[in-house]
């Protein structure tokens, strides 16, 4: 145990840090940059099965442990508690699924439930793990973290074991994400895309869940309303959408190279089925392109009056809202002004200030 509960040690599973870009690697980094930011005492045991990466804010208050990972489910079960006990700490903090071993003392942070809303996003496998073990980890863990108020409502409603103990953290823009003026985003994706203006973006895993096969079917339906191609970027995932000339699909790029599509782009398209919060919302707000999102999970939580949230999830109507929204400049500069203004109500500070409390609540 932490020799001063009001100094929590908290053993945090760090595996995700050295993975690249997603949404549950991003809430690491995103909430490290921000405990860095703090003047609070704590410590963080930053317990993983790789060496330190470089992205990892120098802190004397973290410290990196590496764990051999003998295999993954082991290592989760095992291997991490057993590294959290031996090193003295008073909280262990994960996601999604925990240990028993932790015990009271485990706190998880859960994105979402999108594996109870819509199954059928999901392949066998993935569902059946989440959906057996989350509500395990919900029921023993001492506190639950989630991302959004749509979230909260929704892992209750799923969960009944949350109720009580669920809290709000919001997320807040990619640190690694860092905008750029338009010109240089041009400059940039001609030279390593030959890509140039104008284009539409969206950018994803491609999973079921996250539709993109709506944003291909309305930007084919728009023809030549718009003469640019709808530019996808993102991991291969799962799932399948047309191919079609007006589609360019430039796989994962690097965070840079991101920055540079949005800060370029006309439009950004968000037609995602269900998300528990939206993170490449902010990145769009943050580089100055408009967003039209769909109004699944917590998207207009996020968006406010920033974006333009499609209610139809037909191809046409978005189409015919993207010809629309590309038509009027006046719009698209109002959009443009309204992301920037959203995107500095969240801050990672505040999202680490809400977490160390919850860690204190659980330590004491």
């Amino acid at each position: 145990m932490s020799p001063n509960p009001h100094v929590p040690s908290v053993a945090i599973d760090a595996r995700l840090l050295s993975a690249k870009s997603s949404g549950d690697t991003t809430y690491w980094r995103g909430l490290l940059h921000g405990f860095s930011k703090l003047s609070e005492d704590f410590r963080l045991l930053l317990i993983s099965n790789a060496s330190r990466p470089a992205s990892i804010p120098a802190d004397a208050r973290f410290k990196w442990i590496t764990v051999p990972m003998r295999q993954r489910r082991w290592w989760s079960l095992y291997q991490f508690p057993l590294a959290a006990r031996r090193l003295g700490a008073s909280v262990a903090h994960g996601q999604y699924n925990l240990s028993p071993l932790l015990g009271r003392k485990g706190v998880t942070t859960v994105h979402d439930v999108s594996f109870f809303i819509g199954p059928q996003w999901f392949t066998p496998k993935d569902r059946l793990i989440l959906q057996k073990f989350v509500p395990r980890t919900v029921a023993r863990s001492a506190k639950v973290i989630t991302v959004s108020e749509t979230s909260r409502k929704e892992i209750e409603h799923y969960i009944p074991a949350a109720l009580g103990k669920t809290q709000v953290t919001p997320l807040a823009l990619n640190p690694a994400i860092h905008p750029v003026q338009r010109e240089s985003g041009l400059r940039q994706v001609a030279a390593d895309f030959e890509l140039a203006e104008p284009y539409l973006l969206t950018v994803s895993t491609r999973w079921p869940r996250k539709n993109m096969a709506l944003a291909v079917d309305a930007v084919v339906h728009l023809g030549e309303d718009f003469p640019g191609p709808l530019v996808v970027t993102g991991k291969p995932g799962w799932g399948e959408e047309r191919e079609h000339p007006k589609v360019r699909r430039l796989g994962y790029v690097t965070d840079e190279q991101l920055a540079s599509l949005y800060a370029g782009a006309t439009l950004y398209l968000a037609p995602s089925r269900h998300e528990g919060f939206g993170l490449p919302l902010l990145e769009a707000f943050a580089s100055g392109c408009p967003v039209l999102c769909s109004s699944g999970g917590a998207l207009p939580e996020v968006a406010g009056d920033a974006a333009y949230v499609e209610p139809s999830w037909q191809a046409e109507d978005w189409s015919a809202t993207i010809a629309s929204l590309v038509g009027d400049s006046s719009k698209l500069d109002a959009m443009r002004e309204r992301g920037l203004e959203r995107v500095r109500c969240f801050s990672w500070g505040c999202t680490a200030s809400l977490t160390l409390d919850i860690y204190r609540e659980v330590a004491g």
